[in-house]
């Protein structure tokens, strides 16, 4: 599975509304330069979690975007599931997306496949915009560990 850039840059939006402590609002402009993003971009992933009720928009020269609900109350998978359509890494075991496929009745692997779209989803929709973002930041040596050295979790 891989996030599109909308799911990427609407993450990193709403996790920078969420660490604003101070309850001010936040302007598109620093949104854009706090998480390099394109401007014009960031307006329309903004425009796309207002619609979805997740932030709202303050007018005035002082005025930005705040959450609209708390920060407990939106999941990683709602948010990437809204951006990217599934989870699912085919289409054959997706339950929003689904495509028959041919070799359904015989094949190996999809179980697999399926077990992965579960734990996915199941991680995603346990991962709360609060959660996230008083989660440890993963660093490079996590990254380039050992034990996935050799492709294992590349």
């Amino acid at each position: 599975m891989k996030l599109s850039r909308k799911s990427d840059y609407a993450l990193r939006a709403l996790l920078t509304l969420v660490s604003n402590a101070n309850r001010n609002p936040v302007s598109v402009r620093e949104l854009a330069e706090l998480n390099d993003i394109p401007r014009r971009f960031q307006e329309q992933i903004m425009l796309a979690l207002k619609a979805r009720g997740w932030v709202e928009s303050v007018p005035g020269r002082d005025g930005g975007f705040l959450l609209a609900k708390p920060a407990t109350e939106i999941t990683l998978g709602q948010v990437v599931r809204h951006f990217d359509g599934l989870l699912a890494p085919i289409a054959c075991v997706s339950t929003s997306h689904y495509e028959a496929c041919s070799q359904e009745g015989r094949c190996r692997f999809r179980r697999v496949l399926f077990d992965i779209r579960n734990y996915v989803s199941r991680l995603m929709d346990q991962a709360t915009l609060a959660s996230l973002a008083q989660q440890p930041l993963v660093t490079q040596a996590e990254v380039f560990s050992s034990e996935f050295a050799l492709g294992e979790g590349s």
